[in-house]
């Protein structure tokens, strides 16, 4: 388990998914492996928290759903990956809360999620994180048209940042 981001300077925290039966390990998503692995990983002298929400996004019908202690709260158009760069399924966590320029190809703000994209286009090397962030196209909400990212509108963040705090499970969905 990485102590923090390797994108930015933010210490890691995990989704738990579940305790072994003696409390002292935590079963949870291996972040930025490009798989689906899971691993467990001593908990007893850790620090906890809980959150009420999570989101999962339905590729299929390219939507963001925000769930607070299991209700549907909000529901969010989203961008998904296009053909060439699909959104990959699978169970992740907020990992980073990142601020950008309003104008960038981001919008104004972007929850790094602990995923890669492991198709990701050749003009994005290096970029391989997964996000929910923003867009200066708005015009392609709805649409495949991104390099594995979900894409929302800029009303959509600023409902979501009260809400995603880090380690917040994010469950993406075919």
């Amino acid at each position: 388990m990485p102590a923090g981001s390797p994108f930015y300077d933010i210490p890691t925290v995990a989704w738990i998914h579940r305790r072994d039966s003696t409390g002292r390990y935590g079963l949870v998503t291996v972040p930025y492996s490009g798989t689906r692995s899971t691993g467990w990983i001593r908990i007893a002298s850790l620090k906890f928290r809980r959150t009420p929400f999570a989101v999962r996004a339905d590729l299929s019908r390219r939507e963001i759903v925000v769930m607070r202690l299991g209700n549907v709260v909000m529901r969010f158009p989203t961008t998904i990956g296009a053909p060439g760069s699909p959104t990959p399924p699978g169970r992740y966590f907020v990992t980073d809360r990142v601020p950008f320029d309003p104008s960038s190809p981001l919008g104004a703000f972007a929850f790094g999620i602990s995923g890669i994209q492991p198709r990701l286009p050749p003009e994005w090397q290096g970029e391989d994180q997964l996000a929910i962030h923003g867009t200066n196209d708005p015009s392609s909400i709805g649409e495949a048209a991104s390099a594995g990212c979900l894409r929302v509108s800029g009303r959509a963040l600023q409902r979501l940042k009260p809400l995603l705090t880090l380690g917040t499970p994010v469950m993406i969905r075919p």
